[in-house]
């Protein structure tokens, strides 16, 4: 399929301010930090300008956050001195984090997931179990297929998609209802947010 989102769009949005750029964490990762147990080191996945990573900093874990964007990495790393909050902020692709040369125990991810197309689905999980240590979770935030698609954006995902894509060396813990704010919806969109364990 080549329904993945092109960065040439990403890059483009970070002229401006981009939708789900909302200004504060998201509130799925805002309960999931309130909640604790969350084991660090952090990995944000497609950190954006870095509103969750910033919230777990905050909070005293140690937090990277990287994008494929310079723009928004730039942005995140204004924020962070502006903040007097301690974080690292690089640019990789998220289909090739073993490049990080580093592991994490828990990775987040924001609306990251749905952008991919099948093929580059397989890459992701694939870069994921290359940073994210054996008995470490992945939190992920991802539109889903209760959204309706009449505004366009990114694939909906089913509950289905995610328990194919999490079979080999990992345990799906959880997959709940939520919502993903952006600036155009007011109550943010129909979501998912999964905990994955990685098993081996």
């Amino acid at each position: 399929m080549s329904d993945a989102l092109p960065p040439s769009r990403f890059q483009a949005a970070y002229e401006g301010t981009p939708p789900w750029d909302i200004g504060r964490p998201q509130r799925s990762f805002k309960e999931l930090l309130d909640k604790g147990g969350v084991r660090g080191p952090i990995l944000d996945v497609g950190c954006g300008t870095g509103e969750n990573a910033l919230a777990f900093a905050a909070a005293g874990y140690e937090v990277t956050g990287v994008d494929i964007i310079a723009r928004a990495i730039d942005k995140a790393r204004d924020k962070a001195r502006e903040r007097g909050v301690s974080a690292t902020f690089e640019v990789a692709d998220a289909l090739e984090l073993g490049k990080l040369q580093r592991s994490f125990s828990s990775v987040v991810d924001s609306a990251v997931f749905h952008v991919f197309n099948d093929e580059d689905r397989v890459r992701y999980v694939a870069s994921l179990a290359h940073v994210l240590e054996p008995g470490g979770r992945y939190y992920m935030l991802s539109f889903s297929d209760a959204e309706p698609t009449d505004w366009g954006g990114p694939r909906r995902i089913s509950r289905a998609e995610i328990e194919e894509a999490f079979r080999d060396g990992w345990k799906i813990e959880s997959i709940e209802p939520t919502r993903l704010e952006t600036t155009f919806h007011e109550n943010g969109g129909h979501a998912w947010f999964a905990t994955v364990l990685r098993t081996r």
